[in-house]
C-alpha cells in the first residue's frame, strides 16, 4: 500500500509543469556601455559590466563620451546606458528630444554629485567659522594665510574647468576677492600640499567635488567640514538648478541645511527607452543598484595611488563585491526575476 501511495504521489509531482529559473535572462543579448571623461566614474560603470555579464550579456567595449555627445547618442540609440548621470545639472546637455528616447532609469547616489568648499574642522571650531563670509574677518584670514599677502589662501580648479567660473562668481558677489587668494594650479598638486600640511597641524581651505580622492583622505566630519556660500546668488547657468543649491543631512557640514552655493546633483543611470523596454531585467536591476559616496571615494583613491588600469579595476570590483556579497546576489535574484 505505501510502495502505490508514493507512486501515486511521483506521479502528480511529474505531471506539474516545470518551471525553469532563468540564471542568464541576458544570454543573446547585446549591451553598448557608455561612460565619462571623468575617472571618478569608472568603478561605477565596472560594476555595472560585471552585473550584465553575470546575467549572460554579451557587454561591448565601453565608449568614453563627452557628456553632451552622450545624451546625443544614447538618444539616437547609438549606446545603451552610462551610470555617469548628473540631474538636475545635466539637463542643459541634454537635446530637445531626450525624454521622448531616454530616461533616469536609477540612482546610483542620491546627492552624490557634489561641490562645494571644506576647511580644517580643528579651525573651524577654533574660529567659528560657518561660511564664506567669515573669511573678511582679520583674524581667520590670518590663519589661513600661507605666502604672507593678508589673504587666505583657497585651493581651487584650474582655468577652463565647469567649476572656475563658478568660484570666480562668488569672490565677485561675496566681495571676497580683496579677502581670499585662489592657488589655480594643478588641482592634483595643490591637494597633496594641502594635505602635507595637514598632517603638520596646518590650516586648509580648498574646493572640491564628490566623489574624489580628497574626500577619502580629508574626511568631512573628522578632518575637516563643508561651509557656506553666505547667501544663495547662482550665476545665470544656475538658475534652473537654484533650489538644489541647497543639501540637508550632510555629513561632516557645519550647518543642516547647507547652502552650498554649486547645484547638487544625484548620480543617476540613464538609458536608452527601447533598449530598456526590451531588457527587463535590467529595469529591475538599475532601480535597486547604489553605492554608498564613501565607497567610491576610497576606490578612487586607490586610482589616485596608481591602480588605474583595467586590472586593477576589475579587481577593486571583485574587493567590492566580496565585501557586499548578499547585497549584490539580492539585486541579481530581482534581475532574473523580472525576466520570467
Amino acid at each position: 500500500m505505501k510502495r502505490l501511495f508514493v507512486c501515486f504521489l511521483m506521479s502528480i509531482f511529474m505531471a506539474l509543469p516545470v518551471f525553469a529559473y532563468n540564471e542568464l535572462p541576458g544570454k543573446g543579448k547585446t549591451a553598448r556601455p557608455a561612460r565619462a571623461t571623468w575617472d571618478t566614474g569608472y568603478f561605477q560603470e565596472a560594476l555595472i559590466r560585471r552585473a550584465l555579464e553575470t546575467l549572460g550579456y554579451k557587454v561591448k567595449p565601453t565608449k568614453e563620451l563627452q557628456n553632451p555627445l552622450f545624451y546625443k547618442t544614447v538618444t539616437l540609440g547609438d549606446v545603451d546606458y552610462w551610470a555617469n548621470g548628473w540631474f538636475p545639472m545635466h539637463w542643459g546637455q541634454t537635446p530637445k528630444n531626450f525624454k521622448k528616447k531616454a530616461g533616469i532609469y536609477g540612482t546610483v547616489m542620491p546627492s552624490g554629485g557634489l561641490q562645494g568648499y571644506l576647511i580644517s574642522k580643528k579651525y573651524a571650531d577654533k574660529f567659528n567659522i560657518k561660511s564664506l563670509d567669515d573669511f573678511k574677518r582679520a583674524d581667520v584670514k590670518k590663519a589661513f594665510d600661507t605666502n604672507g599677502d593678508g589673504k587666505a589662501d583657497l585651493v581651487v580648479c584650474p582655468p577652463g574647468w565647469g567649476c572656475a567660473g563658478i568660484i570666480s562668481h562668488h569672490l565677485e558677489v561675496y566681495d571676497l576677492a580683496p579677502h581670499i587668494n585662489t592657488i589655480k594650479a594643478a588641482y592634483a598638486a595643490s591637494m597633496a600640499e594641502a594635505l602635507a600640511k595637514h598632517k603638520k597641524g596646518k590650516p586648509v581651505f580648498y574646493y572640491t567635488w564628490a566623489p574624489n580622492w580628497t574626500l577619502f583622505k580629508l574626511v568631512p566630519g573628522k578632518d575637516v567640514v563643508w561651509i557656506n556660500v553666505p547667501k544663495i546668488l547662482p550665476k545665470e547657468n544656475q538658475e534652473a538648478g537654484k533650489e538644489f543649491m541647497t543639501v540637508t543631512g550632510l555629513k561632516g557640514a557645519v550647518s543642516n541645511p547647507t547652502k552650498m552655493g554649486f547645484v547638487v546633483s544625484d548620480i543617476n543611470i540613464v538609458a536608452n527607452k527601447k533598449f530598456m523596454d526590451k531588457n527587463p531585467e535590467l529595469k529591475a536591476f538599475f532601480a535597486a543598484f547604489s553605492l554608498p559616496l564613501e565607497d567610491v571615494n576610497e576606490q578612487n583613491t586607490k586610482m589616485k595611488n596608481g591602480e588605474k588600469s583595467k586590472a586593477d579595476i576589475n579587481r577593486h570590483v571583485d574587493q567590492w563585491i566580496a565585501k557586499n556579497k548578499k547585497q549584490w546576489n539580492d539585486w541579481l535574484e530581482l534581475a532574473r526575476t523580472a525576466a520570467e
